[in-house]
């Protein structure tokens, strides 16, 4: 892909964290390894999936992007520009063009401000994108395009549902009118009802106002109803990549076929045909990954270049996307309904 097409590229992008020991002498004697080299682009108005364990480095990931943690070493383009260098003033004008929707609805809302308050907070950080007079009338429009009532927009977070305050979020994610959103599990604390009427408005807005989207989340039918393409993380790393049908329906990566061996299926004849990848182990710590493939402690086709050898991200013979695994082979799995 050219990269003209992109608005997002993120290259070896690696984040380690230091551990240290002593009290007054600290002395650093390892790291953990949250996020080890990653890369990847995202076009205009793409959506990507991130999927993986917990703890496998996606909120890091999240958090390096969006530049509220500094990277160990990589780059993250937003239009050509490596926001990881940049400071001052030039940092902020970046950041309006990359917003972040939270996890948890409930804690992302300073109870002591009003919606108008929260919404609006943008456009005291950023004085210059509105005039204080069309403030108020502006985050009402903001109110009424994520399907709230502009009238309630001097009511405080806890008056407001669970789906509602995810509405306020996203309203306040719309605020700069970016280019790209981060949603780090911003259905997952929702009822399963209100769970599809968040996605239903992300894939709207998506469409209205030509959002690219990086959607993080554990519920594999939600990321495949709403990507264009997935990555599937295991212990800081990208172990496939591919467009939501490809890794779906052809998974080529051990990790990635057990996790979707894993789902939940609600036909009873697909529950019996299937046959359910159970993996032995625990992850290896993040601090002392594995040499050579990281998943090999938990697989079933480890051999011994497994041990010696990192498999590349790459297009493997017999496949038709990126797969990070040296007997990368497509399966036919169960299909995730989406």
């Amino acid at each position: 892909m050219a990269p003209a097409e992109s608005i997002l590229e993120v290259r070896d992008l690696v984040k380690h964290f230091p551990l240290t020991q002593g009290i007054v002498f600290k002395r650093q004697i390892g790291a953990i390894k949250a996020v080890d080299g990653v890369s990847f682009d995202l076009r205009r108005g793409e959506t990507l999936g991130v999927v993986g364990e917990s703890g496998c480095g996606k909120s890091t990931l999240a958090k390096v992007m969006m530049a509220l943690e500094r990277p160990t070493s990589g780059s993250v383009k937003v239009n050509g520009r490596d926001i990881t260098k940049a400071k001052g003033a030039e940092l902020k004008h970046m950041r309006r063009n990359i917003q972040m929707v939270m996890q948890d609805p409930y804690t992302s809302l300073n109870p002591r401000m009003t919606v108008g308050d929260i919404v609006g907070e943008p456009f005291e950080i950023h004085s210059e994108v509105l005039p204080k007079g069309g403030r108020r009338k502006r985050v009402q429009e903001l109110l009424d395009v994520v399907g709230l009532n502009p009238d309630h927009i001097n009511r405080y977070p806890h008056q407001f549902s669970g789906g509602q305050r995810q509405r306020i979020g996203i309203a306040r994610g719309l605020a700069l009118q970016p280019e790209v959103i981060i949603c780090d599990e911003p259905v997952s604390a929702l009822d399963v009802s209100i769970q599809a009427q968040v996605m239903n408005l992300l894939d709207r807005l998506q469409k209205e106002f030509n959002l690219a989207y990086i959607f993080i989340a554990h519920d594999l039918s939600v990321v495949r109803h709403i990507s264009d393409r997935v990555a599937v993380m295991y212990l800081g790393k990208i172990v496939e990549l591919g467009g939501d049908s490809q890794i779906y329906d052809r998974p080529s990566h051990p990790y990635t076929q057990a996790l979707l061996s894993a789902v939940p299926v609600p036909n009873p004849e697909g529950r019996e045909a299937r046959e359910r990848i159970i993996l032995q182990g625990d992850p290896p710590s993040p601090a002392n990954p594995p040499s050579g493939c990281r998943f090999r402690t938990r697989c079933w086709k480890a051999q011994d270049i497994c041990a010696k050898e990192e498999p590349l991200l790459q297009i493997r013979p017999g496949t038709d996307h990126l797969s990070a695994c040296h007997f990368a082979e497509a399966l036919d799995v169960v299909h995730v309904q989406s």
